[in-house]
């Protein structure tokens, strides 16, 4: 699979059920593989590809604007937005809560998604 990754990516967001968690934004950690359209390797043009400043200036203004209950529904809203507003053919992501957990650098999901 031909695809360009951010990894370790920081960002404040609004997630969670308890009352403490929907006062104020809290820290992600976010880490993506998003597969790429064919040919975009080798054509040396930023139209061929996804431009993962983008992605990254993207994700910064849905987190400011939202709250999510679950990092399920973070994760899955975070796909969806890659492969149909991205136009990529696949996505692997994961979403960490950091040191929401006595005793725990990070907790959250993985997910892996398709376009139809």
């Amino acid at each position: 699979m031909d695809a360009i990754f951010i990894e370790d990516l920081r960002l404040d967001a609004r997630v969670g059920i308890y009352p403490r968690e929907q006062v104020a934004p809290q820290g992600l950690e976010l880490n993506l593989e998003i597969e790429l359209p064919p040919g975009a390797f080798g054509q040396d043009d930023i139209g061929a590809t996804i431009d993962y400043a983008e992605v990254v200036a993207r994700l910064e203004k849905e987190f400011a604007e939202q709250h999510f209950n679950l990092l399920e529904t973070l994760a899955e809203f975070v796909a969806n937005l890659i492969l149909h507003d991205f136009g990529a053919p696949s996505v692997r992501l994961s979403v960490a809560k950091i040191g929401m957990m006595k005793n725990t650098r990070r907790v959250g999901v993985r997910i892996e998604r398709k376009r139809d």
